[in-house]
């Protein structure tokens, strides 16, 4: 029977081709399909084996596939791996962009010369005169489209070239069609298989859920430190961390470098020689991290990336699966953590306003889906696969998302459920999630006054719950996730009922929602020219019983050198040594407020003291006490320290750096409190009598914090001006404590 022999080909060449002895999922379903002529639509996720479906079949047929990649990059690793199988170099080229003329002579000539099983080429690249003329003189066996959901303005890396592409297919000839994307919502879909003239197609759709993959999404904060701290405790591993620009990708990259950690950076502003290395590099293993912004890793073959970090949460959800979709291939581990806050939401919008009205709209539901997912409390996976049309039960999530491992608190939603669902009636399943909000809470907008919302029973009826929108938010959306209510996305997103909440109506039941989280925590990265781990702010708890032996110490040294204990050490750097347990002069000056002059003044001893208290009580510190940051305010710092040396005043100082006189002091006052002199008596005797001079050197000898305002107040505001104290303040500690 023809089937059979059929069957017993595909899996002779599986076998003799690439090496593997039986299919996986739906693969065999898929090539028979193709194989059988027809149109064939293929959503897998990523690591499901989406290329071995048009690459087998490409290697059974009689002539030459074409497959159109969207990604230079891409198309070399797959014409690399297909290589890598066959003696013959020629079984596998891409027409792009980046080949000279001899190249693409050579590609030609092997094509027609029918050695050629699979022609990679760029949608651009296909679109041109001459290469419709080339296609027509071999045997095309079928087209591959592959990243098909570039096809769609509803999908996340929308490319207008892709809708050119079925008048070519027509042009060249009457052959078998397959597109295959990871990522497609039903109106993606659907928008898919409209432009390619797909509607009659085998329809193949694997399930989204990876089941290997854990979503962790974190509030923004401190979020440079928080990546180089995670990247160091996965030492060894390769990941992967996006950001949306290229100066952050940049900058990430460099801190990265500067904490011993391989890594490198990959945006389109590098050239294509310079990336094409770093791509390498990492496949290679030589470096362990990539820096990127989204233009990498849509062709990655690379199956071991074990983490993926977001530090701004990307444009759309497509977006976040295809990209976290990069981690554990091989089913093994793979970690997708994702820095979160609101405020990243309302600054991707302002981007959106020069656009096109309806592409500001869906780029904004796009956006709010993101936002819904980044603060949902409940299973991250369940929310994940509804969004892509997939139902799922949050049992089967497995603790593998930080909502399931670590349960938010449930209340019982019955009855706002009720008033949600009520609401979306009344006004009769024409409006956005914003509106029924805006009528939960009696907000009069223009939407409300042209609809007539504050004649709804249902005006008002929910303004006990918040003082803001986030709890009916919540709600909202958790009704959307467990069906309760579905959003149009044809229509801009109206609410609408669904045959399970017409029946909750009628017989409403006990419904547990999730507590949402807070995530309005923005990143402020410190510029302090050393970020230290677990320090103040960081969540570390300070060691109470080393701290008050630390402070012991401070008294006895002070007393002994006749100096106030905050002149050795302040109260911040005792703490920070009590959670950091630096043993080594090194690591004492990665301490904010030491520096290195501090330390060797002072450390020795308390160093020493760590070194002990860690020994005798089996203290396990911090696996990596400091994390380095880019140099960052040093320019400012060596500035002002060369200038100071030049005896240049401090006015003319502020101004040519275009700082106020207080935010100049502020400076030097950081400088002298991490252990650096300097010499401003110059300027002193230029602003201060010697008699003023002495008085407030004195206060500061008995005084016991050493605060400016302190000393205002005994001294006299009258008498003495805070820019007095202050440089008086800076001399003494420079003079006494450095």
């Amino acid at each position: 029977m023809i089937a059979e022999v059929e069957t017993h080909e595909i899996l002779g060449t599986l076998k003799s081709f690439f090496g593997f002895d039986g299919f996986k999922g739906t693969q065999e379903k898929i090539i028979k399909s193709l194989l059988s002529g027809k149109d064939t639509f293929v959503i897998m996720p990523t690591g499901g084996g989406k290329s071995l479906c048009y690459q087998l079949p490409a290697i059974l047929s009689e002539g030459t596939a074409i497959v159109v990649s969207p990604l230079i990059a891409l198309m070399k690793n797959q014409v690399d791996a297909i290589r890598g199988f066959s003696n013959e170099t020629g079984i596998a080229h891409f027409l792009n962009s980046s080949l000279n003329k001899s190249d693409i002579m050579q590609v030609k000539k092997d094509v027609l010369s029918g050695k050629t099983k699979l022609l990679y080429i760029a949608p651009e690249t296909l679109t041109k005169e001459d290469n419709i003329n080339f296609f027509k003189e071999f045997k095309i066996s079928f087209f591959a489209i592959d990243e098909a959901h570039c096809i769609s303005e509803w999908g996340h890396d929308f490319r207008p070239e892709y809708r050119r592409l079925r008048p070519i297919i027509d042009a060249v000839g009457g052959v078998p069609v397959m597109a295959l994307t990871a990522t497609a919502t039903p109106k993606v879909q659907q928008d898919i298989q409209k432009n390619l003239g797909m509607l009659t197609a085998n329809l193949f759709k694997s399930s989204f859920n990876r089941g290997n993959l854990y979503y962790d999404v974190r509030p923004k904060q401190n979020v440079n430190k928080e990546i180089i701290k995670y990247v160091k405790q996965n030492s060894g591993k390769s990941g992967i961390i996006y950001c949306l620009s290229r100066k952050k990708v940049e900058e990430i990259s460099e801190a990265l470098k500067v904490n011993g950690i391989k890594a490198a950076p990959y945006h389109a502003g590098l050239d294509a020689k310079e990336r094409a290395r770093t791509q390498d590099m990492f496949l290679m293993e030589e470096l362990n991290v990539i820096v990127a912004t989204i233009a990498f890793g849509m062709g990655i073959d690379k199956p071991d990336v074990r983490f993926v970090i977001h530090h701004d949460i990307p444009k759309s959800l497509e977006g976040y699966y295809q990209e976290t979709g990069r981690a554990g291939r091989d089913g093994g581990e793979g970690k997708c953590v994702t820095f979160y806050s609101h405020d990243d939401i309302m600054k991707l919008e302002k981007f959106m306003k020069d656009k096109p009205v309806a592409e500001q709209e869906i780029g904004k539901q796009m956006l709010s889906e993101t936002a819904a997912f980044a603060e949902t409390s409940s299973c991250r996976r369940k929310f994940l696969l509804h969004y892509f049309g997939e139902m799922f039960d949050e049992v089967l999530c497995n603790s593998m998302c930080d909502n399931c491992r670590h349960p938010k608190q449930k209340f019982e939603a019955k009855e706002d459920l009720e008033l949600a669902l009520e609401c979306v009636l009344e006004i009769k399943e024409k409006h956005k999630i914003k509106d029924v909000i805006n009528v939960l809470m009696g907000n009069l907008t223009s939407t409300a006054k042209t609809y007539k919302h504050n004649n709804l029973k249902s005006w008002g009826a929910g303004v006990d719950h918040d003082k803001d929108d986030k709890y009916w938010q919540s709600v909202l959306r958790q009704a959307i996730v467990n069906s309760f209510i579905d959003k149009d996305i044809e229509n801009y997103g109206l609410l609408k009922m669904t045959d399970k909440g017409r029946a909750f109506m009628k017989k409403p039941y006990s419904v547990k929602f999730a507590k949402d989280r807070d995530n309005n925590n923005t990143n402020s990265d410190s510029g302090d020219d050393d970020i230290v781990v677990g320090g103040k702010g960081s969540g570390g708890a300070a060691d109470e019983v080393l701290f008050a032996l630390l402070k012991d110490m401070v008294k006895k040294i002070a007393k002994t050198k006749g100096l106030p204990p905050y002149v050795i050490f302040q109260e911040p750097s005792l703490e920070e040594m009590s959670i950091q347990y630096p043993i080594s002069m090194d690591e004492m000056t990665k301490i904010s407020g030491v520096g290195t002059g501090k330390a060797a003044k002072y450390g020795k001893p308390f160093v020493e003291l760590i070194k002990k208290y860690v020994e005798e009580n089996e203290i396990e510190r911090p696996v990596d006490m400091v994390i380095k940051s880019v140099v960052n305010k040093s320019g400012l710092k060596v500035y002002i320290i060369q200038n100071i040396d030049r005896k240049i005043s401090l006015k003319d100082m502020a101004k040519s750096k275009n700082l106020t006189l207080p935010n100049l002091l502020t400076e030097i006052e950081t400088i002298v409190e991490s252990g650096t002199k300097v010499n401003i008596n110059y300027y002193i005797d230029d602003v201060m009598d010697e008699e003023k001079q002495d008085e407030i050197m004195e206060y500061f000898k008995e005084s016991e914090d050493g605060s400016v305002q302190a000393a205002l107040k005994e001294l006299g505001e009258n008498d003495y001006s805070e820019e007095e104290i202050r440089i008086m303040r800076i001399k003494f500690l420079s003079d006494f404590g450095n």
